[in-house]
């Protein structure tokens, strides 16, 4: 009985709120592997969620052909946090979209961030370039983003970010050419600077073409801590080549003396799943060398 008017629930709430989200899509990602990590004290053995996460968003047409835009996004462990703990806010924001470009009120990847496209190829797992220490990865609170129109693939972005603690403020801006994801076009380039976001000012030059069914990637960056002046940078390699139902990838990413590899391969299982495997080792200057080999699952909805 108790299972009955917990369908019956639910059921009456869904009908009563799809009205509501007609222009609104519900997405998700779910992505969780089984990994054997070497942080350097030994190997162990975990099953980890690698940012699953779920979410809303979608466009409404408004007056004067303008758009009202709008993301409200979760990341969630499916693995080990429970309660208060499964759910971390993402990307959440409100804004405008027309001809004089778009503007996003909320929280938001910066434009540094997103400059890099998806040449990364390993974000959000262990080979991800904010692991090896790599700044700029930055989800901005209190934010304010505009991005132009794009004139002859040419596109320009600002990330405002208010401080309120401190009555001040930062600044992200990148300068595109192209599609990050090379899906439309075989070439991409980016310069993006950071000026005080997250205690750092950085420069970042994203480069990336498609030959044939192999992808390839190339970023350098340099970072200075405002407070201290200490600087350092680094560069990225990857390559992705596509063979199927396979695709195999591989990346190479320095900061100074530190150093880290990471090959791995995914197979395709459907339109929106796959299986991947990767194995990641980072050499740095100071400490103990780190290894991981995971095996896992991601499904898209």
């Amino acid at each position: 009985m108790k299972m009955l008017k917990t369908i019956l629930a639910t059921a009456v709430i869904s009908a009563s709120i799809t009205p509501a989200l007609a222009d609104t899509d519900v997405y998700g990602k779910l992505n969780v592997s089984v990994q054997s990590s070497d942080s350097g004290e030994g190997a162990v053995s975990e099953l980890k969620s690698n940012s699953s996460r779920f979410g809303l968003k979608g466009i409404t047409q408004l007056d004067d052909g303008l758009s009202l835009v709008y993301k409200y996004e979760f990341q969630v462990d499916v693995t080990d946090e429970s309660k208060e703990e499964n759910l971390k806010s993402r990307n959440q924001y409100i804004g405008l979209k027309g001809n004089f470009g778009e503007v996003l009120l909320g929280r938001n990847d910066t434009v540094l961030k997103q400059s890099q496209g998806k040449f990364d190829l390993f974000s959000d797992y262990e080979a991800d370039i904010k692991n090896i220490g790599w700044k700029g990865e930055n989800r901005a609170d209190d934010s304010v983003t505009y991005k132009t129109p794009k004139f002859n693939n040419f596109q320009f972005g600002l990330t405002y970010i208010l401080d309120e603690e401190n009555d001040d403020a930062s600044t992200s801006f990148s300068a595109t050419y192209g599609d990050g994801a090379l899906k439309k076009d075989k070439f991409y380039a980016a310069v993006a600077l950071d000026s005080e976001v997250g205690g750092y000012d950085s420069t970042r030059i994203t480069l990336g073409t498609k030959l044939s069914d192999v992808k390839l990637g190339l970023i350098f960056q340099t970072q200075e801590a405002v407070e201290t002046g200490i600087e350092k940078s680094g560069v990225m390699l990857s390559a992705d080549y596509k063979i199927g139902l396979y695709n195999v990838k591989g990346q190479y990413q320095t900061l100074e003396d530190d150093a880290g590899i990471t090959l791995g391969l995914d197979r395709k299982l459907g339109k929106s799943t796959k299986a991947f495997a990767f194995y990641t080792t980072f050499t740095p200057d100071v400490g103990d060398d780190e290894s991981y080999l995971a095996l896992g699952l991601e499904h898209k909805f």
